[in-house]
């Protein structure tokens, strides 16, 4: 609303720039915190701003599938890189770095160049919302209070806190569970991680040409469904290698999800709340990235790393309750 598409692309890349130029010199430990955190910022912008735009276009479902399938490929490769240079180049950490630094500065120009004519006065043209109501309203509030479109991104939020928690508690305890409970050796068990980030690539990139030809609440119930089965054989089932293909299968049915919520709520909210709505939703989501893995981390220091299978299962319970909880949604967009 106040930057337009080529402020957020702007102001998003430069904070990845200046948080991992800052990485790459190696600074003190508490330098290094507020480092991360421009860069959490650089992602929540473009998270939100990337969200929000794609979700209104003709085939907002098969291009969301496309831009999260893309950053399923980084989690995958990224660590892989990354772990190569350590281990294998002999690279200090930090130095890892200066790739990313590179991919900023790309960041920078592609978006820059695509989103030049973009302006605070473009999006407000195209949102059609006036000077007298931006001085009127406050949008995030509206969002979040207005009776209209509050379930809406409340349910939305609530859906994705849910769902973020469980993908990164999953991908980021898995290893340990292969380990400790199916007695996997370090190797193989680090390869169901990359099997299950793998599942979620896939699954956005295929499924997101699914999921416009069911409607998305029907699809998000059903690839629930489905990820709640492979994840109650990936925790009843003792056997190594039919828990490596469960949860890579269950990967592949939550991917998916994420875009089509988005894809979802740009159908029930004003066009001038989408930003707004969709950047609070995935913020709570980052929070349910941030807390759900550290409760799994407490618990399971007392109780044993297979809390991870109740409690992944308990989530997705959870995040379909909320999402039978929104209201019905119009099949195409006028």
């Amino acid at each position: 609303m106040y930057l337009g598409q080529r402020g957020v692309a702007g102001l998003s890349s430069l904070a990845h720039v200046l948080a991992y130029v800052v990485i790459s010199v190696h600074p003190p430990y508490p330098v290094l915190i507020i480092s991360f955190m421009f860069a959490g910022l650089g992602n929540g912008l473009a998270d939100s701003a990337w969200n929000a735009w794609i979700a209104n276009l003709a085939n907002a479902n098969e291009l969301l599938g496309l831009l999260h399938g893309f950053y399923g490929l980084g989690a995958v490769l990224s660590p892989l890189i990354a772990t190569s240079l350590v281990t294998k180049a002999d690279w200090p950490w930090y130095t890892f770095y200066y790739l990313m630094i590179g991919g900023a500065v790309i960041e920078f120009g592609a978006t820059l160049t695509a989103f030049w004519t973009a302006d605070k006065h473009d999006f407000r043209k195209h949102t059609a919302y006036s000077r007298d109501q931006q001085q009127k309203d406050n949008i995030l509030k509206q969002a979040l209070f207005s009776k209209a479109a509050a379930r809406v991104t409340w349910l939305c939020a609530a859906f994705l806190l849910g769902y973020v928690g469980t993908e990164v508690a999953l991908g980021g305890w898995v290893v340990t569970f292969m380990m400790r409970v199916r007695d996997g050796g370090a190797f193989a068990s680090g390869m169901t991680a990359t099997g299950f980030w793998i599942g979620i690539t896939v699954g956005r990139v295929v499924l997101g040409f699914v999921t416009p030809r069911i409607g998305e609440r029907l699809a998000i119930i059903v690839y629930l469904a489905l990820a709640m089965a492979f994840e109650l054989i990936f925790w009843l089932v003792p056997q190594f290698y039919v828990s490596a293909v469960a949860i890579a299968i269950e990967g592949f049915f939550l991917g998916p999800l994420f875009p089509a919520a988005v894809v979802a709520s740009t159908k029930v909210l004003p066009k001038h709340l989408h930003v707004s709505s969709i950047g609070f939703a995935s913020t709570l989501g980052g929070i349910g990235g941030s807390i759900f893995p550290f409760a799994v981390g407490a618990i399971a220091q007392s109780k044993g790393v297979q809390v991870l299978q109740p409690f992944a299962l308990a989530l997705l319970v959870a995040v379909l309750g909320f999402w039978l909880l929104l209201p019905r949604m119009p099949r195409s967009r006028e």
